[in-house]
């Protein structure tokens, strides 16, 4: 029988032998080829980022930035390595003789005798690993760096050290990362240095007899001494933390600055632990002669005892003995010293506090209604609101797009200055009739035209009343360049001014061409240039597309607010970037803060957390832009410019006196321009920021006060009211209105906001800024103060008191029917007369009606309510009387304007405006039947409505294509009637 036992298998034997010469030199090719792709692509982008600060004359930012992170990554990366490297190689040097071997040592021996051809290369490959980690982190450190080297003195000193706040703000951050390292530089020395003993026998862990040669104690005792020294080192500068030191405190969170404990516990125990690591420091390096740990080894432990009993019990035995059954008295002093530099930190200091009835007084109802309109100039279009009307009627192509919240702005007209809702026509790739390469990135490159609206007006139908329309944009703001190709919804890179012409604008005679001339952009008719913008956008088709010739230029890093960040990366940005027409030229203005959170005895706060309400809940792209989240200092230092064709950034110099940014000037010299360089235009249309004015709202919720004892006791706390208008549960925002508080002459372009107790809806406060740059009270802050003994409703009460009014919430329930949608606008606050005047305008939108309408205006004032079709009849019903007639204008012999009862013709279309005949027919059948309450009527009037203004559109739109008859010169646009109609609107407000 065969053998079945176990055997050699049967079958021919596979030889694995070496790579053949060809796959060795494949692969080879194949790793220098994957080597040089990474090289390139970190050229790319090196390259890329030099070429765009270049475009945009901020090479000088790139190159500051670049070789202060170069020279720090050498310079501590060459520290960390030669410490540790010299400590390893000090340990070997150090290594006793191996003749008389442990059997610990013996097992040893097969790691020293693999490594023993590779020693070198081993030490230096650890040296530079550690090199390079800490070089990458060191390097991180730029803007430390930059400001402990180029820091200013704030010209105040802390009332605890006397030392001035720069000390806190630029130094001790740069002392603590030196220490930081120090401690990474000692620890890792010490892992590596015994280690190495161990290898070679310094050290013994098993083994009988003495645990570590003398050479080895010498050395390791040098390198502890060297940490409990550092440990000294961190003890001195804590005691000057302290001052800086963020701490819950009872009276608020964030709170910065010593307490009682801190200065009569802290401080001299600090003091106290200072002294003994110097002790314990020494008798490490007593070592190096007594040759025993002993001593050393007492100290230590010395130091630890100390640091738990006196730097741990020791303040919680102060804090619960002498602080607690007296807290207040105790910590008076020192929140007085938080208060004064808390509110100068945040610029709150001269904030003007004035008692306020919240009642008026006056008898005479016809005086109160006249007074309103010297009292504000009450903005019904709210811009949170109205982008899908704007978006409706004037966004022309679906390739054009306005922002989801639209800006206040103030433009003059016939001398007086006006409220102005304004919006960009921005593009919108997601409306390009058909996407591919070519159509995204060199034919639909830019926006065109502003569109501008009465904030204090509307037409019969709702509609805004536009000061600048159409497309191309006419109207008020007079000639400039329209084509937007920087804005805040143009997030994409383009190719521009080569080959490829561009689509600039459609109208009657079909689309108009375009190609770039500015001077924006980089150019790509190098290879080179191609090249790495090919690598850096993964886009392969930039380095051989024929689309791309002479003077072909892209375009990208391209929101404003992008923009100046890459400029200027030590500034916070404000979160509303806002348009507007400058010098023929449209200007993105852009606010901008230095901060730091190194102010001693300041409370910190989170702005993240301050500056986020309800708009920056809805769109994520309003909010803050922050370099550091956490702060205890701010200051509206700059203000800057991005030109909307061009993408030109410049930045303005705002506040003069701020330490900060004088700091950074003196890093960066000749980025940011005097501020005597602001032309008057652009100064005109300057504004108090929103995002300083919602952190500012938030600290004088509390600090507000000046008192210590009120402010520890919490009873004078407000809070800011949640938005009433929506169910969000977020923060009202601030709002832009023209007004004019108790004490001032004339209304100022203001922004507002409300104060409630806290845990109540009740009004507690009036909070307003003034906003309008240029102007002696600019960032003047006033609050009027309302009694608590008497109860005045806040924004909450007062919108639940509207919606729970029966003839009021039946008018709701009526506009809701016919699958309508009821928008509340913003809730303004106007003081008047010792009362405080609350509007808030109501929209309606269809159901296949896509944009909202102005159709009713909410009033109360004095505890009296009227929902009304306009303002003025709200108003008239509220004060129980009509406001004065004005004068009639004189006779100039100039065309009076617009009639404000009837529209002027919209278009010659018949189609059009019989189908806008029909609707103004179905409009006042509704209201004819909302008044009689007739809600079956009214939801078929509102359907009528609906499909007349559908139609107009729709013939409209087929004329302006060229698909049905045009007629003569008319050049009305697919929503030109109903925009055009708004202009002839009747003055609401």
């Amino acid at each position: 029988m065969p053998d079945r036992g176990g055997g050699p298998p049967s079958g021919p034997r596979i030889r694995v032998g070496r790579p053949s010469r060809r796959v060795r030199t494949l692969l080879l090719t194949l790793g220098v080829l994957a080597v040089l792709l990474m090289a390139f692509t970190m050229f790319a982008g090196f390259w890329t980022d030099w070429l765009w600060y270049r475009s945009v004359n901020y090479s000088s930012v790139f190159t500051t930035t670049l070789w202060t992170k170069i020279g720090l990554f050498f310079v501590f990366g060459l520290l960390m390595a030669l410490a540790v490297g010299f400590n390893i190689w000090l340990a070997h040097r150090l290594r006793p003789p191996l003749s008389a071997m442990s059997m610990e040592q013996q097992n040893l021996d097969r790691y020293r005798m693999g490594i023993a051809p590779y020693k070198k290369w081993l030490l230096l490959g650890i040296t530079a690993l550690v090199g390079l980690i800490a070089g990458a982190s060191a390097s991180g450190q730029w803007r430390t760096w930059l400001m402990w080297v180029n820091g200013v003195p704030f010209g105040q000193k802390d009332p605890q050290f006397k030392l001035d706040v720069s000390f806190y703000a630029f130094d001790l951050p740069w002392y603590r990362f030196l220490l930081g390292f120090g401690f990474a530089a000692v620890i890792i020395s010490v892992i590596a240095a015994a280690l190495t003993h161990y290898l070679y026998g310094g050290l013994r862990v098993t083994s009988p007899g003495a645990r570590a040669t003398a050479a080895a104690t010498g050395h390791l005792s040098v390198l502890l001494g060297v940490f409990v020294a550092f440990k000294a080192v961190a003890y001195w500068l804590d005691r000057y933390g302290l001052a800086v030191k963020s701490s819950d405190f009872k009276a608020t969170d964030n709170w910065t600055g010593l307490r009682y404990v801190d200065a009569n516990a802290y401080l001299p125990a600090k003091t106290i632990l200072f002294c003994i690591a110097v002790i314990c420091a020494l008798l490490f390096f007593a070592t190096l002669w007594r040759r025993t740990w002993q001593l050393s080894v007492i100290g230590f432990g010395l130091m630890v005892l100390s640091a738990i009993l006196i730097g741990g019990l020791y303040p919680a035995l102060v804090q619960k003995f002498q602080v607690q059954p007296n807290e207040q008295a105790k910590e008076a002093p020192y929140v007085e010293k938080n208060l004064a530099a808390t509110r100068d930190a945040y610029g709150i200091e001269g904030t003007q506090v004035s008692e306020y009835p919240g009642r008026s007084e006056t008898k005479d109802k016809t005086k109160l209604r006249d007074d309103v309109d010297t009292a504000a100039s009450i903005r019904i279009m709210d811009p949170n609101i109205i982008s899908p009307t704007f978006q409706q009627l004037q966004q022309m192509r679906n390739y054009y797009a306005f922002p989801t919240n639209l800006d206040v702005d103030r433009y003059a007209k016939d001398g007086k200055d006006q409220d102005t809702v304004i919006g960009l026509r921005e593009l919108n790739l997601a409306g390009i009739p058909k996407k591919n390469w070519i159509n995204n990135h060199f034919r639909y490159t830019h926006g065109y035209g502003a569109v501008a609206a009465k904030g204090t007006q509307v037409d019969p139908e709702g509609r805004p009343v536009f000061t600048e329309s159409d497309l191309p944009s006419e109207g008020d703001l007079g000639k400039y360049e329209q084509r937007i190709y920087y804005g805040e919804k143009t997030t994409t890179y383009s190719i521009v001014g080569g080959p490829q012409k561009e689509i600039d604008y459609s109208d009657d005679t079909g689309e108009k061409t375009f190609s770039y001339k500015g001077d924006g952009g980089v150019d790509l008719s190098n290879p080179i240039n191609r090249a790495a913008y090919a690598a850096a956008f993964s886009e392969p088709q930039i380095l051989y597309s024929g689309a791309i010739g002479e003077g072909s230029k892209i375009l990208y890093n391209r929101t404003p607010k992008e923009r100046v960040e890459a400029v200027a990366p030590w500034l916070t940005i404000d979160g509303d970037a806002y348009p507007a027409v400058v010098d023929g030229r449209i200007q993105w203005i852009v606010d901008a803060y230095t901060t730091t959170n190194g102010y001693p005895y300041a409370s910190r706060t989170t702005l993240g957390d301050t500056t986020a309400d309800s708009l920056t809940a809805a769109n994520d792209q309003r909010a803050v832009v922050a370099q550091q989240n956490q702060v205890n200092y701010i200051r509206n230092s700059v203000k800057a410019t991005v030109d909307a064709y061009s993408g030109d950034v410049k930045l303005y110099q705002w506040d003069t006196k701020d330490p900060v940014l004088k700091t950074w000037m003196k890093a960066f010299p000749d980025t940011v321009k005097d501020k005597s360089e602001i032309s008057s235009e652009l100064m005109a249309h300057l504004r108090y920021p929103q995002d300083l004015f919602k952190v500012q709202r938030e600290l004088l919720t509390r600090y507000h006060v000046k008192d210590a004892n009120t402010f520890l006791s919490g009873s004078e706390v407000w809070q800011v009211p949640d938005d009433p208008t929506n169910k969000s549960g977020d923060a009202v925002p601030p709002y832009y209105l023209s007004m004019k508080m108790p004490d001032q002459k004339q209304q100022a372009f203001s922004l507002t906001t409300t104060f409630t107790p806290n845990g109540r809806d009740n009004l507690s406060a009036f909070m307003s800024v003034d906003a309008e740059a240029g102007t002696g009270d600019y960032g003047k802050i006033r609050i009027l103060k309302l009694p608590t003994s008497t109860t005045v409703d806040g924004p909450k009460q007062v919108q639940s008191q509207f919606n729970s009014e029966q003839d009021i919430a039946e008018s709701i329930r009526l506009l809701r029917g016919g699958d309508s949608e009821v928008e509340y606008g913003n809730l303004l606050t106007v003081p008047l007369d010792g009362g405080l005047l609350y509007v808030e305008p109501v929209y309606v939108r269809g159901g296949d009606l896509k944009y909202p309408l102005l159709r009713k205006v909410l009033v109360s004032y004095g505890g009296n309510t009227a929902f009304e079709n306009t303002l003025d009849e709200a108003l008239n019903k509220v004060f129980g009387a009509q406001a004065a007639e004005p004068e009639p204008p004189e006779d100039t012999g100039e065309d009076p304007g617009q009639d404000t009862t009837e529209p002027p013709p919209t278009s010659t279309n018949p189609t059009v405006r019989e189908a806008l005949a029909d609707a103004q027919e179905a409009f006042d059948a509704g209201q004819k039947a909302l008044e009689q309450k007739d809600l079956t009527g009214y939801a078929e009037a509102q359907k009528d409505l609906e499909k007349a203004l559908q139609r107009a559109e729709d013939a409209q739109a087929k004329a302006d294509q060229g698909a049905g008859d045009k007629n003569g010169d008319d050049k009305a646009s697919p929503s030109a009637s109903p925009s055009k109609e708004a202009g002839g609107g009747s003055d609401t407000g």
